[in-house]
């Protein structure tokens, strides 16, 4: 499948801004083949190397499905630390033009309270 805009999907118009303060033009193969089925809401899996665009895929998807007035709506499990404050900031980069989207990262191996807190005062994706 060959590359294509970003604007041919149905994604809301911050996201396609956000995209655009990004400098993505151009969805990658992943994003190509996966969009379009995450963003109609199948089911999704996806296997390619790192830096392929799988985080952006999934990403575009957990937004473009979110309703802001409402709590935890989407959860993106790592299997390490450093990959869950990875991922949880391409996710914020990603909505940083839709508007009171809270994504919050919570870790084992660190103190639980404050991240309690944290949780406490809204995310919708954790």
């Amino acid at each position: 499948m060959t590359a294509a805009e970003f604007s041919s999907l149905p994604l809301s118009e911050s996201a396609l801004a956000g995209l655009e303060v990004l400098g993505f033009e151009r969805m990658l193969p992943v994003q190509a083949q996966t969009l379009p089925d995450i963003l109609a809401g199948r089911d999704v899996l996806a296997r390619a190397d790192t830096g392929s665009g799988k985080t952006v895929a999934f990403g575009l998807g957990m937004l473009a499905a979110l309703q802001p007035p409402l709590d935890v709506q989407a959860l993106a499990l790592c299997p390490t630390r450093e990959l869950a404050e990875q991922v949880s900031q391409e996710l914020r980069r990603l909505a940083c033009r839709t508007p009171n989207i809270k994504v919050l990262t919570l870790c084992g191996g660190v103190p639980f309270a404050p991240q309690r807190a944290s949780l406490n005062q809204g995310a919708h994706i954790v």
